[in-house]
């Protein structure tokens, strides 16, 4: 055998991914249905955007993820730096988070 390396994998090694597939399925089977859940998320993220956010940061997020244009692409558009869109975005961000933390 001398220095080579031999170790027995068996039938649901890392190799072969039938194991984490087979548990996949069976966990989004064994999942309670969370539609409800989703769609109350997004009315209550609607609402926020509209009530918690200013109007400059409503307006970056809708250019960056509604229109999906880049930061600098949003830059560009409203005549601000790369950097002034995302500390923008990150500080709506932050406040939606603040606001749906209860949501669900």
């Amino acid at each position: 055998m001398g220095n080579t390396r031999y170790s027995y994998r068996g039938p649901y090694s890392r190799r072969n991914n039938e194991f984490e597939g087979d548990m996949a399925v069976y966990m989004r089977a064994a999942a309670p249905d969370n539609d409800e859940t989703i769609e109350r998320l997004k009315r209550n993220l609607r609402l926020a955007r509209r009530q918690e956010l200013t109007p400059r940061q409503a307006q970056m997020l809708y250019l960056y993820f509604d229109r999906e244009m880049t930061m600098e692409q949003v830059g560009k558009k409203l005549g601000v730096t790369k950097s002034t869109v995302s500390r923008t975005i990150s500080r709506a961000e932050r406040r939606l988070k603040r606001c749906l933390r209860y949501a669900f």
